[in-house]
């Protein structure tokens, strides 16, 4: 397990009872975005959060996110592939 992952797991446990319940989700992403804008695994992550819903659910989405992210790059190459079959 990364360690900056484990120490992100202790600070959300101790620090998220002082976040209001309408901005868990919020905090919870910001969380999910550092740890992977800081190159943690999300399976460590996973792992490590696996108990906390508000974790999961910003993860799944900021899975979801990327992916879609990811999609819309593949269908740009694609086209830009393409264009160059287009004559004149």
């Amino acid at each position: 397990m990364n360690e900056a992952v484990a120490v992100a797991s202790e600070l959300w446990s101790e620090l998220k009872r002082y976040v209001n319940t309408v901005d868990r989700a919020e905090a919870a992403e910001t969380i999910v975005a550092i740890l992977i804008d800081n190159d943690c695994d999300v399976d460590d992550i996973k792992n490590t959060f696996k108990s906390d819903l508000d974790i999961k659910r910003a993860l799944t989405a900021y899975l979801d996110n990327d992916k879609s992210y990811e999609d819309e790059e593949d269908v740009e190459d694609e086209e830009e592939d393409h264009e160059d079959d287009w004559e004149n």
